[in-house]
């Protein structure tokens, strides 16, 4: 089976996935709206996760998070100029300079069947690549105006077949795509 990889992250209505300067205040925010125990997904989506695969600046604001939000799950950090881990985080924490095929050719012969793409330039330089599968963006209601947009300029339209989309009681939209690798140009 070949790895496969997904991205399941939250945007603005207006695309963006961070202020400017990084902050997911508005984010935060919008979570205190959401009933106690509900997860929109994450846990299920989780469940059969192998490796969870991020960019160095979304590393940076999950080190803020307490207490680590991945438990035992592998966390590869993407950076090309390397970075040194602070002694804080879990052993499952590792860093990459891999391109991004060549880090999905390693996982995969390690026996990585899911993979879970987080962070802006991570998620576009797999998209870049030909290599997102499945994509899962849950719209919050606000509008940032500017910000660091979700997706970026690509070499060829990506064709996406639409799975589902759910609404939630909170405001939030949830819509789940699958990326046709066949018919993008």
């Amino acid at each position: 089976m070949t790895t496969q990889c997904a991205v399941f992250i939250a945007t603005s209505l207006d695309g963006f996935i961070a202020r400017e300067d990084g902050s997911i205040d508005w984010l935060n925010d919008a979570n205190q709206t959401v009933p106690p125990g509900e997860d929109c997904g994450y846990g299920e989506f989780m469940a059969d996760v192998d490796v969870l695969v991020m960019g160095r600046n979304t590393f940076e604001q999950v080190l803020t998070f307490t207490p680590w939000p991945y438990g035992s799950t592998p966390v590869v950090v993407m950076s090309r100029k390397g970075i040194e881990l602070p002694p804080s985080v879990p052993a499952s924490v590792s860093v990459s300079n891999e391109s991004p095929a060549a880090l999905i050719e390693r996982l995969s012969r390690q026996g990585v069947q899911k993979v879970y793409l987080d962070g802006g330039q991570t998620i576009q330089s797999f998209l870049a690549a030909g290599l997102v599968n499945h994509i899962t963006v849950t719209s919050i209601p606000v509008l940032l105006g500017k910000g660091k947009p979700l997706f970026g300029s690509l070499p060829a339209d990506v064709k996406l077949q639409h799975k589902n989309t759910k609404a939630y009681p909170f405001g939030f939209v949830q819509s789940e795509y699958i990326v046709n690798h066949h018919n993008s140009q």
